[in-house]
């Protein structure tokens, strides 16, 4: 089982900079692609970006495409997304995901992964 842990989190003004960073640890294990979702109070958690590692393609929500992005490291098994002129639509709690298995980029965008972080606060004041 793969288990997943984000960190960089926190409180960061409008137009600010901020990097998250997700490890993954576990016996025996690889990832197709990693990811990240975010869920904003009172609303459904929604997809970031991902990464496959075959090819190294990222994806990002329109959202935030211009200002994040995604990069990892498949020997450390680590992903990282950077995130730049945040604002504060941005705030919600960031979690990592990860596919251990091949499946379509549209599973991945809907969120059909096997494993997930616990999540990191992002805050944006304005």
């Amino acid at each position: 089982q793969v288990q997943l842990v984000e960190s960089g989190g926190g409180l960061v003004q409008a137009g600010d900079s901020l990097g998250l960073s997700c490890a993954a640890s576990g016996r025996a294990f690889s990832t197709y692609a990693m990811a990240w979702f975010r869920q904003a109070p009172g609303k459904e958690r929604e997809f970031v970006a991902a990464l496959k590692w075959d090819g190294l393609r990222t994806y990002y929500a329109d959202s935030v495409k211009g200002r994040f992005t995604i990069s990892g490291d498949n020997a450390k098994n680590t992903e990282y997304l950077q995130m730049s002129k945040l604002k504060p639509e941005d705030t919600a709690v960031y979690y990592c995901a990860a596919a251990t298995s091949r499946r379509a980029i549209s599973s991945i965008l809907q969120g059909t992964l096997d494993a997930w972080g616990q999540g990191t606060l992002v805050t944006v004041s304005s």
